[in-house]
């Protein structure tokens, strides 16, 4: 693979200070590109909303391994292990403890990834969720 190199040689004599006027000069933006105006805020007359939030739960059996509940609690809400033990002693100790409040999405998909965990442990281990 000899031959000439296909790009030419950096001068780093040259200055490299760029403003991003320099940059940016006969330029469109993104937006102007894309929408064919400048880029700025479009007023809608609507009002954003929050996302409902959801409690994610954890509930006590008498199968489930309290060091199964602590490890999930780490790898899956990614809680510090005293957290995570803290949460745990609720759940043993009070029937439920609450793992974290989440976006609909998220609080379904980390429910689904406890089932899953517990299931190939063959663990019974509930997770729920309520809206916050």
């Amino acid at each position: 693979m000899g031959g000439a190199p296909l790009l030419p040689p950096i001068d780093t004599t040259a200055s490299t200070e760029y403003t991003t006027n320099d940059l940016n000069a006969g330029e469109k933006t993104m937006s102007e590109d894309i929408l064919g105006r400048p880029e700025e805020l479009v007023e809608t007359g609507q009002e954003v909303q929050e996302p409902r939030m959801y409690r994610v739960l954890l509930h006590n059996d008498d199968y489930t391994t309290m060091d199964f509940v602590v490890e999930i609690l780490i790898s899956v809400f990614h809680k510090p292990a005293a957290e995570a033990t803290r949460i745990m002693l609720d759940v043993h100790k009070k029937g439920t403890g609450i793992c974290g409040i989440y976006t609909y999405d998220i609080a379904r998909t980390r429910v689904a990834m406890v089932h899953l965990l517990a299931r190939k442990r063959e663990f019974p281990l509930k997770c729920s969720l309520t809206e916050a």
